[in-house]
């Protein structure tokens, strides 16, 4: 495999921040990725970035090192029971064009997941969710490359030590596997999930009569195309933060200054916080300076209008978190990865 150099990742990272790569390359393979390993052109003192969607990162600078492209695609149905299909997506897939794979296939489980940005192999490692699902609702199994030992392993779901938007691949694996596929485990008879967000009233909206996964899907795609950019048009890595967890008493504290903070249980007597709320009532929403700014229809986003570059973003990103601090008495912490 022959290394390129120089390559700008502007069209592969969501935010279309014009980051160039000292070296880059595509496997869809891995016996292509075990080429490009053990070529003359790599060293493994340098640094390295496998990038799969590019929906996120936040570039700030140059990657001076080796950036390579995860494009192993495929997905099969490898066994089922009497309740679950059993359905394995090479991390190369698009996660959105999964999820109406599985759809169309009538394998329920997933369709709340609709429309988000990215590719399967980060699905587990983010634990993406949305709308009452998250990805260790569905998962059984994955297979990852460790990097040094040039070995494949299988993850289960214990193994993958999943939290709110957190994985084993975030912590204490980062940075040592290549996840080369994800096994989902199915439903054969769907569970509605319609009790989150504005989920109940566009179904209502659309009159649908006969609940369906497919109904679900499209009500949750109607949801985010109205309230998020596409990044096609307007840069951007979709939820820039996390939901903040905090201590019941603070919540009950801060709802006596502020009735309206919405708030949810969480584990251990917690109680998660929309972040868009605290940014939205610290009058970041809709703000913009250049290039960068905050979405005018979700504070949660941050977005590049065009010319922005990821110092821009990331500067904006700072202030809110500095005046949501302030404010509220509560951290905020990035969703996106910052390079």
């Amino acid at each position: 495999m022959i290394l390129s150099e120089n390559i700008s990742l502007k069209p592969l990272n969501s935010f279309g921040i014009d980051a160039k790569a000292r070296f880059f390359a595509g496997f869809t393979s891995l016996v292509q990725l075990n080429e490009i390993l053990a070529g003359p052109s790599f060293r493994a003192d340098q640094p390295l970035l496998i990038l799969g969607g590019g929906s996120n990162i936040l570039f700030t600078k140059d990657f001076d090192g080796y950036v390579l492209k995860n494009e192993i695609k495929g997905i099969e149905l490898v066994q089922e029971d009497a309740a679950h299909y059993y359905v394995k997506a090479s991390a190369g897939e698009n996660w959105h064009q999964f999820v109406m794979y599985c759809i169309n296939h009538n394998y329920a489980g997933i369709e709340n997941l609709s429309l988000i940005p990215g590719n399967v192999g980060a699905s587990p490692m983010q634990n993406i969710g949305a709308y009452g699902v998250e990805i260790k609702d569905v998962f059984y199994e994955l297979e990852a490359f460790h990097l040094k030992e040039k070995k494949t392993y299988t993850f289960r779901n214990k193994d993958c030590e999943f939290g709110y938007r957190e994985s084993v691949f975030k912590k204490k694996h980062k940075g040592q596997f290549i996840i080369l596929n994800v096994t989902f485990r199915l439903q054969k008879q769907p569970v509605f999930h319609t009790q989150y967000g504005a989920i109940e009233q566009e179904l209502n909206r659309m009159q649908i009569q006969d609940l369906s996964i497919k109904s679900i899907s499209d009500a949750v795609i109607n949801i985010r195309t109205a309230k998020l950019p596409d990044p096609a048009v307007t840069g951007n890595a979709g939820s820039f933060f996390k939901n903040p967890i905090i201590p019941q008493a603070l919540f009950e504290k801060l709802k006596t200054s502020y009735p309206s903070l919405p708030g949810y249980p969480s584990a251990n007597n917690e109680i998660k916080i929309a972040a868009g709320w605290l940014i939205e009532n610290t009058g970041w929403k809709g703000y913009r300076n250049g290039d960068a700014g905050c979405y005018d229809k979700q504070a949660l986003v941050l977005v590049n209008y065009g010319d922005a570059n990821g110092s821009d973003i990331y500067s904006l990103s700072q202030s809110i978190i500095e005046s949501v601090q302030e404010k509220f008495g509560i951290t905020l912490e990035r969703e996106v990865n910052i390079l």
